[in-house]
């Protein structure tokens, strides 16, 4: 699946399968079709991606030269994108919406 994020406050934004499914798992949804991220849920939305950065991060920093090496796109990278159209989104009081 394919997810297509919109917003009347910014462009779309498009995920492949995987790394939307991560996302939706990061925010505590099921990965779904359709769904909506209301304007009051966005501060903690971001703030759990936020976390989530956070973590990946100290696991980075705290990895030994024998353990392996985190993916080539870092949880930050990927994210980055949503996290910029969340706060759009906020700032213009518009949800963020995908699959309508």
């Amino acid at each position: 699946m394919i997810y297509k994020f919109k917003s009347q406050a910014t462009g779309d934004l498009i995920m492949l399968g995987p790394q939307g499914d991560q996302l939706m798992q990061l925010l505590g949804r099921e990965p779904a079709a359709r769904g909506i991220i209301e304007v009051a849920a966005m501060p903690a939305a971001l703030a759990t991606l936020e976390q989530a950065i956070a973590a990946e991060a100290a696991r980075a920093a705290g990895r030994d030269d024998d353990t392996p090496a985190e993916p080539s796109v870092s949880l930050r990278q990927r994210l980055w994108p949503m996290m910029d159209m969340l706060r759009q989104a906020q700032a213009a009081g518009q949800p963020v919406v995908w699959g309508v």
